[in-house]
């Protein structure tokens, strides 16, 4: 069995090129999407549709409810047990997405966390109301590790808290003195280059579509059956379109707001793809194509 992963920001053409390679070199595909793992949330996720997904298998879609918290530790399972069945059933797999951070945990491991008491928990999520002063509360104890992290990133500013608020170690500490757990080290990484000018407009034209195909009505339903405090309810395309549910915004002010936003968060990803991975090949979607076809033949 051979594994290969993409990566690429998002709108960039990564599950349109995983497709075509999983049909045309025996594979699986496993998504690294923070949002497609939940069940219900279709349109703001940009999943595979229906007849993609029964076309290519695939692991890592529909998994968890909305209400559930999704985790790295999810992630590690979710990838041994696609290997398993890859395995058992003689296909190769591609793994892809856009949450950068699963993938570099994989091939570079992880330490084993301790388990978080009530109290831990409580103190987390008292303190992930402001995010900037958790932030700041984070960098006095730690300001080397921390100067990595952005004050926006809620993921991993829960994780460090807990594990601040349960062992009373600075997060730097604690990781140099439990051991990292490397699941997947010698992992073929590819990344898809592309023109920031193109992906705007691209992500701009994906904007108007998840608009068109009824992002508000899914939005809709998923607050009343969840509520806002879920965080998968505070992602990308989900937070604006409930500001215009709460009438804040326009329909033109939404589409507009969505596509800056995930721009943004595009910049963001391939910033930490350049940064974060060593050992990359980076090339055009269609160069791409020929690269992982010869690496699923060869690897």
């Amino acid at each position: 069995m051979k594994k290969i992963a993409i990566l690429g920001p998002t709108a960039s053409g990564k599950t349109d090129l995983a497709l075509t390679l999983a049909q045309r070199h025996n594979a699986y595909i496993l998504s690294i999407d923070s949002l497609s793992v939940y069940k219900e949330i279709d349109i703001a996720s940009a999943k595979p549709n229906k007849q993609e997904l029964e076309t290519i298998r695939h692991f890592g879609i529909d998994v968890f409810s909305p209400n559930q918290t999704f985790s790295v530790i999810h992630f590690f399972n979710l990838y041994l047990e696609a290997v398993k069945i890859c395995e058992d059933e003689s296909k190769n797999m591609i793994i892809v997405g856009g949450s950068s951070f699963y993938l570099k945990s994989l091939i570079e491991g992880i330490s084993e966390l301790p388990d978080f008491s009530e109290e831990s928990i409580k103190q987390t999520n008292e303190a992930l109301k402001d995010l900037k002063k958790a932030h700041q509360e984070l960098t006095l104890l730690d300001p080397e590790y921390m100067s990595s992290v952005s004050p926006t990133d809620r993921y991993r500013l829960e994780k460090l808290l807990l594990i601040h608020y349960q062992t009373h170690l600075p997060p730097s500490l604690y990781f140099k003195t439990h051991q990292l757990k490397k699941i997947a080290p010698d992992l073929l990484v590819f990344e898809i280059a592309i023109e920031r000018a193109v992906l705007r407009e691209r992500i701009t034209l994906r904007t108007s579509k998840m608009v068109e195909m009824g992002i508000i009505d899914e939005v809709a339903y998923l607050e009343k059956k969840y509520g806002r405090l879920p965080n998968s309810m505070k992602a990308i395309g989900i937070i604006e379109t409930l500001e215009y549910l709460d009438n804040k915004i326009s329909k033109e002010e939404l589409i507009s707001k969505i596509a800056t936003h995930t721009s943004q968060l595009a910049k963001r990803q391939q910033t930490f793809n350049r940064t974060q991975f060593s050992n990359i090949t980076r090339a055009s979607a269609l160069e791409l194509e020929s690269l992982c076809a010869k690496a699923l033949l060869e690897a």
